[in-house]
């Protein structure tokens, strides 16, 4: 498979970068020149702005990267018609399957649900040769997933194959194949939820558990949310960088989801213990769970990690506020409470924000 060196799309993530930083320069010294901080003769000008967009030019015939604001805007709007695109014709593949389908016999069954995923992969490779940029090679790369899912399950119905997890294996492995060959994120997001479905499952059985149940204990994510924020870690990893906040803001939200289910309903915790002491563990988990993201994101200068475990430290907090108050305390006093307890928090988020600030500093 002749894929898109690394070179080249961490060039166009980095070209995106510094176009971004020339807009964000023009602004400011534009700004600058206003106030009369900034005064440049017509030759420095003149130089500087010929530096600018000759800079700018030279990235977008390059990495068809948006060197406007509504060239941006625009990109937004690819990348959701290419994520619908892509699972519009997931559909139709699916309904041309069952159209048609009856009219087949096995052989030719079995030879159009193996062609089809191939063939779009070939359209997926023949996209990513011709485009610079991914959107055509990311719906590609979804409908192929999709036409795999549809072939493993019409497959095993065919020869009455007993389920099996590991399915969402191949599914997960199969995702994660265009997803490194050519840097999508849309696949990687597919394959993920695949491979932490197969851990869970894989967990559930462990248990003794008939793995088709494991979403209903959600311990059996925690496994998984963990696996997921520790692969960034590893050296391997390295060269997929651009990778690593879906890796850990996945995890993380598949981590704290699970510990904020377990802290509300303790009975569907494996502990052979009380539930209100599941609920008690849990809850204790979660704060402290939510205090190191925000530790470690702060530290690390991680902002989407210290981001997402804040927010999930401020849900759990009000709702345990909810608990211990709302049935005995009148309503305009827990609302009351709650709101200054809010602006406890925004002064509290607000002197960590100034230290991360201060870290960053020379």
């Amino acid at each position: 498979m002749g894929r898109i060196p690394m070179s080249e799309s961490t060039g166009r993530r980095e070209a995106q970068q510094r176009a971004d930083r020339i807009r964000a320069f023009r602004a400011e010294l534009a700004e600058l020149r206003r106030e009369g901080a900034l005064t440049l003769d017509p030759a420095q000008s003149s130089a500087l702005e010929s530096h600018l967009q000759r800079t700018l030019t030279t990235l977008a015939e390059r990495f068809d990267i948006d060197s406007t604001e509504s060239q941006k805007q625009i990109s937004w709007g690819m990348r959701i018609a290419s994520t619908l695109g892509g699972l519009a014709l997931c559909a139709a593949v699916v309904l041309f399957f069952y159209r048609f389908w009856g009219g087949l016999g096995i052989p030719g069954q079995v030879g159009v649900l193996v062609v089809t995923p191939l063939l779009v992969l070939a359209a997926t490779e023949f996209a990513a040769r011709r485009e610079r940029t991914p959107y055509y090679t990311s719906l590609f790369a979804l409908v192929a997933f999709g036409a795999f899912v549809l072939n493993l399950n019409v497959l095993g119905s065919i020869f009455n194959l007993t389920p099996s997890p590991h399915g969402l294996l191949a599914w997960g492995i199969f995702a994660l194949v265009p997803a490194y060959a050519y840097h999508l994120r849309l696949p990687l997001a597919a394959g993920l939820v695949c491979l932490v479905s197969y851990t869970a499952a894989s967990f559930s059985s462990w248990w003794g558990g008939q793995w088709q149940f494991f979403p209903e204990k959600p311990e059996n994510f925690l496994l998984g949310g963990l696996i997921l924020i520790a692969v960034p870690a590893f050296r391997f990893h390295r060269r997929y960088a651009e990778f690593d906040w879906l890796y850990r803001g996945f995890g993380l939200l598949t981590l704290f989801v699970a510990i904020l289910i377990l802290s509300e309903v303790g009975a569907l915790s494996y502990l052979p213990v009380r539930t209100s002491t599941i609920e008690v563990v849990y809850q204790v988990a979660g704060f402290a769970a939510a205090s190191l993201g925000v530790w470690m994101g702060i530290r690390a200068r991680l902002a989407h990690v210290a981001n997402l475990a804040a927010a999930f430290f401020t849900l759990l907090l009000y709702l345990r506020f909810f608990h211990w108050w709302w049935d005995w305390m009148p309503g305009y006093v827990f609302f009351l409470i709650i709101g200054l307890i809010s602006i406890g928090l925004l002064a509290l988020f607000r002197k960590l924000r100034t230290r991360a600030a201060e870290a960053v500093q020379p």
